[in-house]
């Protein structure tokens, strides 16, 4: 009910005020200024401005410096000195008394719609016409929605190389769609300025932080484990568009290059006090040619990725194994690389020290070139890595390709694989080698003296899983007495290598798409060798990695005594989930057949079978309720 009795003058009639929406709209400004500038290069600090200017919109007192900003959530020491130095700049430019908290470029729409609501209150009512009223409202429409610009990644940055490579390899004949990240990382390096996996003095970024700013804008991606990339619609549209551009310019420029020489033909005149000069202008050209070649070569390239590919004499197979490699991508020549020995760290630190560093020093005395570095599988491997010449400016050498060559050597001692036979590592070790990609594994047994007699099996025991590793297995077995030994032994397999690949072309091959590749006595005669990056091979044999239904059930079957690497591979091919092999027990009319289940099937390269005993203990762990007996 209405009271009479109240007085009418607390009664406000007419249009509210509007609230600003933010009381210090010069704090806002920068901050949206340093993120948009973070942005731009592909830095993550953007996400930390963002998350101060959403902490400083709820704020709603005015701040008179920086240092008061560090209340708020968000608000470090570092954004608050940024915050105090452009204050100081602005105090210098518009003087000491200049205002902070009515800044225009900020929320000038806000403070412009205020006044114009101010204006009508200053004038009788109905002095603005009809026509005048609607032209603002179309003004502060037309202010409100910004024309949303249009993303396209810089020339020769990290973005640009891998929407070009992702999209010229999808233009290529029989063209999977999709690229896995190591081969994307080869592929896009030429087209790119900095590295994508080494970044640059003084910061953590590599080129490859861009690719999540082509995800957010909706350009590229993400898939699958592990990680597959692709392009969207738009950035497909927008990669068509910047490889016209890309060719455009190149033809261009052969076109300038051609006329200029057109130009230069003429009656040859020497003039010999013009020597120097005509040196210097031939090193200049040397470089444009060079320049030249390569955006011919890239021109040449996009014409293959469209179709245009040269017949070839070859036919048969080897033809379709060279077309299979070039798809691939990158490849090294004889004489481009060096076979270098890669050491496990776990190898030459930790434990007992003094014979880990013992090893390192004779491999040092035997002139081995070695490298040091973290092996996800194996003790000792080794690469092909690229040869590269150090760029002048700069103050590491680009980064070289490398391929692993299909030899890796696992080191036990006797008293570490005595251990490794108890906690279970021995079989997981196995069967990792085994499923790593490489096609030589050997195994470098080094005997530890008097102490075999002290330790908790059998010397019988041990000698029959070395023997199992090498007969039932597959694996190269190698004995020696101690480090030395293995030193040499390490020393003579490189050596080996070194000759073996002295005259070989190295193609790049994925792991995902290629298998185990084809046999080593066919790719010596055609001195040629497909082999996995590096990179791919040690994220591919990751221990603890995401890993599918279909490993956690391979896992869960080895951890059953008497099921080996090769039997769960077996079970794993007619049922690869639990759920599979319990709907093919809810099948069984018996229980006896339901026991039998698996006693057929053939594993191993003698087609043994399983057995009913093995049938039944499995049958028994997955259908048993409550406890077994």
């Amino acid at each position: 009910m209405f009271d009479a009795n109240m007085p009418t003058d607390q009664v406000c009639l007419g249009r509210k005020r509007p609230v600003p929406s933010c009381p210090n709209p010069l704090f806002l400004q920068w901050l949206t200024e340093l993120r948009d500038s973070a942005k731009e290069k592909g830095l993550k600090t953007q996400y930390v401005y963002q998350k101060a200017i959403n902490s400083l919109k709820k704020y709603p007192l005015p701040l008179k410096n920086g240092k008061e900003a560090k209340i708020l959530q968000n608000f470090g020491d570092g954004i608050c000195k940024i915050l105090d130095e452009r204050l100081q700049k602005h105090y210098r430019e518009h003087g000491s008394d200049a205002p902070i908290h009515l800044a225009t470029s900020c929320q000038g729409s806000n403070v412009a719609s205020s006044k114009q609501m101010e204006e009508p209150r200053k004038e009788p009512s109905g002095n603005l016409s009809e026509p005048m009223k609607r032209t603002q409202r179309e003004v502060r429409k037309e202010k409100g929605t910004k024309k949303k610009r249009e993303y396209v990644p810089q020339k020769r940055s990290g973005g640009y190389a891998v929407l070009l490579t992702l999209y010229r390899h999808a233009q290529m004949p029989g063209s999977k769609g999709f690229m896995f990240r190591n081969e994307l990382q080869t592929e896009a390096q030429p087209l790119c300025e900095k590295s994508f996996t080494v970044p640059d003095l003084g910061s953590k970024y590599t080129a490859w932080s861009s690719v999540s700013t082509l995800i957010q804008k909706d350009l590229l991606v993400k898939t699958h484990n592990p990680a597959r990339y692709s392009l969207t619609d738009q950035g497909l549209a927008l990669a068509e568009r910047l490889d016209s551009e890309e060719t455009r310019e190149a033809k261009e420029h052969v076109e300038q290059m051609s006329g200029e020489e057109d130009s230069r033909d003429g009656p040859d005149v020497v003039d010999l006090t013009l020597v120097e000069d005509e040196e210097e202008q031939e090193d200049k050209e040397s470089c444009r040619s060079s320049k030249t070649s390569e955006r011919l070569a890239t021109a040449l390239s996009v014409n293959q990725a469209t179709g245009h590919i040269s017949e070839s004499d070859a036919a048969g197979k080897s033809q379709t194994l060279e077309t299979g490699r070039t798809a691939m991508g990158w490849y090294l020549t004889p004489g481009s690389y060096e076979i270098v020995l890669c050491v496990d760290v776990i190898e030459t630190t930790g434990g007992s020290s003094g014979r880990k560093q013992e090893l390192v020093k004779e491999l040092q005395r035997n002139c081995v070139t070695f490298d040091i570095r973290k092996l996800n599988v194996g003790d000792f491997l080794w690469v092909a890595r690229e040869k590269v010449t150090p760029v002048p400016g700069q103050l590491r050498p680009p980064v070289g390709k490398e391929l692993v060559l299909d030899y890796i050597i696992e080191r036990k001692r006797m008293d570490d694989l005595c251990g490794s036979i108890i906690d279970g590592r021995f079989r997981e070790q196995k069967f990792r080698l085994k499923r790593c990609g490489l096609r030589k594994p050997i195994y470098l047994v080094e005997e530890c003296g008097s102490a075999a007699a002290h330790l908790s099996i059998p010397e019988s025991t041990l000698q029959q899983a070395i023997v199992n590793t090498q007969v039932v297995d597959g694996f190269f077995v190698k004995r020696v007495q101690d480090v030395k030994e293995s030193a040499a032994y390490l020393t003579i397999m490189t050596r080996y290598l070194q000759k073996l690949y002295h005259n070989c072309t190295l193609f790049c091959r994925s792991r995902e798409l290629e298998g185990d590749g084809g046999d080593e006595s066919e790719q010596t005669a055609n001195l040629s060798c497909s082999l996995m990056a590096f990179t791919e091979f040690n994220y591919g044999a990751i221990k603890n990695k995401c890993q599918t239904v279909r490993e956690v059930f391979a896992r869960q079957l080895m951890q059953i005594s008497g099921v080996s690497g090769d039997k769960a591979a077996a079970v794993l091919e007619h049922y690869s989930t639990v759920s599979s092999l319990l709907q093919a027990y809810d099948r069984c009319s018996s229980e006896s057949e339901k026991e039998k289940l698996l006693s057929s099937i053939k594993y191993g390269k003698l087609k043994r079978n399983l057995g009913p005993a093995l049938s039944r203990t499995i049958y028994q762990l997955y259908c048993t309720r409550g406890p077994l007996s």
